[in-house]
């Protein structure tokens, strides 16, 4: 009878990084086959799949997950741990290998995207305890709740992301497509009135984007929190207020070198909890999953995921 303790019960998503889940799964299973790691494994099948393969199998004795595929998968996996109620998520141990487009989450934890190297990562199995978040948010009048190891994007952002996958469930996927989608859409979109209370410091203003970060990046590379700690107990959060779309494409640069919040129109500061109101309604976006639309309340959850980090992210933490 195999021990599921000491094996890792592998979760594969074959459409990710334009069906590199598929095509590379064996080339994967030989390099972790060649490093002496024990696995089984799994393909999901549909949206939402590998939320319910996480149940399933931590109620069948594993503790022991990985991921292949990309920040979206990663989401599902993580909602599936935080789920369930057999153990505490602190029992749950979760690597990555990473094949997908944006693969924000290891780059935020230094999980280098070459196979073998990440197998190798995987292999040392150096522990992180990483925060994460639970967002509360409205759908076709009903309320929903999410977790995510990430950013929660709003605004703009939001809009993007959906946009985004549009393009990517018809098979066009990529950091070219991702901004083709952004300066698209950003001819059309107009600003909303909305209302944040940061731990109880209520305010209003003309908003363009909200980001709100355990990690740093988003959107395959951009550091809209580049400051964030992923396990201080505390999300960053940025808020990019009322700005003009030349201004937008001037400064775009500081989207990606980390000085974004030097920008006169944009505000940071930490939080635990966060409410959000608007109008129009707000919409909203996780680990470059899209979700409903305000009013949304996120809140902390200070490591509460067991994770396999890279050595170069736990050498400078």
């Amino acid at each position: 009878m195999t021990d599921k303790t000491d094996i890792w019960y592998i979760i594969i998503n074959p459409n990710a990084g334009k069906r590199r889940g598929s095509k590379d799964w064996l080339l994967i299973a030989r390099l972790l086959g060649e490093a002496g790691i024990g696995f089984e494994s799994i393909f999901t099948e549909h949206k939402h799949h590998a939320i319910d393969l996480t149940c399933n199998a931590i109620a069948r004795g594993w503790r022991r997950f990985v991921v292949v595929g990309g920040d979206g998968t990663m989401n599902e996996v993580v909602n599936g741990i935080l789920q369930q109620e057999e153990v505490t998520p602190s029992e749950i141990t979760l690597g990555m290998i990473s094949i997908g487009t944006g693969n924000d989450w290891a780059r935020m934890f230094g999980i280098p995207f070459g196979y073998a190297e990440a197998v190798e990562t995987l292999a040392r199995e150096r522990i992180f305890l990483q925060d994460a978040g639970i967002v509360r948010y409205y759908q076709h009048g009903l309320r929903y709740k999410r977790y995510f190891i990430n950013i929660a994007g709003l605004g703009f952002d939001a809009v993007v992301v959906q946009k985004a996958n549009l393009r990517k469930d018809k098979g066009k996927s990529g950091m070219m497509v991702y901004l083709r989608t952004l300066f698209t859409a950003l001819a059309s979109y107009r600003h909303t009135r909305t209302t944040l209370n940061v731990d109880g410091r209520e305010f209003s203003d003309d908003v363009f984007t909200i980001s709100i970060g355990i990690g740093k990046y988003s959107g395959g590379g951009m550091m809209q929190t580049p400051d964030a700690i992923a396990d201080d107990g505390f999300f960053d959060v940025t808020v990019i207020r009322k700005i003009g779309k030349l201004d937008i494409i001037r400064h775009f640069r500081m989207l990606f070198n980390g000085r974004l919040p030097e920008h006169p129109k944009v505000n940071t500061c930490r939080a635990r909890k966060v409410l959000i109101d608007s109008m129009p309604e707000i919409h909203l976006e996780v680990d470059g999953e899209s979700l409903g639309h305000s009013p949304i309340e996120i809140e902390i959850l200070k490591k509460r995921i067991r994770i396999v980090a890279g050595d170069d992210f736990l050498s400078v933490n």
